[in-house]
């Protein structure tokens, strides 16, 4: 096989397989924004509902959305900041990794949907990029 047709199948191969990735992560990001959809009865992304708004997730002090006044004092209280990490912990069971808290949901047991939810909101929630933060 001459240097020339390598060069072309490795091309090829390269290229189908940055296809497969994104179509794999959009697959991913789907997965993700369908599991958000539970969580849209109390929050949305840049609007405070029951619950607050999610826009600016990561690397925000639990309890500290502006303009958000309905926190437990357990979250307020919390010092917890919110990572793929922290996130992960507190929506696999809420109530238990966060005693008082006053998000009454089960959580999301099912590791690959949590994990493809925290992946869709930290796209999701980039200020600027795809949310406006709510003014207070």
């Amino acid at each position: 096989m001459s240097a020339r047709l390598i060069g072309l199948l490795v091309a090829g191969l390269s290229t189908w397989s940055m296809a497969a990735r994104a179509a794999d992560q959009a697959e991913w990001m789907q997965r993700g924004q369908a599991v958000y959809e539970r969580c849209q009865a109390c929050h949305a992304i840049e609007q405070h509902r029951t619950g607050p708004a999610h826009c600016g997730l990561f690397g925000r002090k639990a309890g500290s959305a502006p303009g958000f006044e309905g926190y437990s004092a357990a979250m307020r209280q919390s010092g917890w900041v919110w990572t793929p990490a922290t996130l992960d912990r507190f929506l696999k069971a809420p109530m238990q990794a966060m005693p008082g808290t006053s998000m009454g949901y089960a959580g999301v047991k099912d590791d690959g949907e949590r994990a493809a939810l925290i992946a869709w909101l930290k796209l999701a929630t980039q200020p600027g990029r795809s949310c406006q933060l709510p003014q207070p």
